[in-house]
């Protein structure tokens, strides 16, 4: 069974940073591709960043290029989203998501197969 957990939310004042982690586990010897989506109160999720299963390809989304870098560890399922420079409009729900074979559709919610239980990130003015 596929578990993924996400850790490292809080609250910041803007202009500061935070880094989020994330771990998949439950497939052995089988790698993700990954993700970070956001959500607010009343809205969907929206796509924040992706890192194929090799590390090899990143993406993000006009709001956070520049501010925000995905990584991952070498041959592991553990990613992480290193936020700088944060503003108040990046306050919501950090989930991490993973992919069972890498999407093009990276940026909709629904091309992920597994989801972890969000984290909060709140950033004051």
């Amino acid at each position: 069974q596929v578990r993924v957990a996400e850790s490292g939310g809080g609250s910041v004042q803007a202009g500061g940073s935070l880094r989020l982690s994330c771990t998949a586990s439950g497939r052995p010897g089988g790698r993700f591709a990954m993700g970070w989506l956001r959500q607010t109160p009343g809205n969907d999720k929206i796509f924040v960043a992706h890192i194929s299963w090799n590390g090899d390809n990143t993406y993000y989304a006009d709001s956070v290029k520049g501010r925000f870098t995905i990584s991952r560890e070498n041959f592991e399922n553990t990613v992480y989203l290193q936020m700088s420079s944060l503003r108040p409009e990046d306050t919501a729900v950090y989930y991490c998501a993973a992919q069972v074979y890498n999407s093009a559709s990276y940026f909709m919610p629904n091309s992920y197969d597994y989801w972890g239980q969000g984290t909060q990130v709140t950033v004051s003015s």
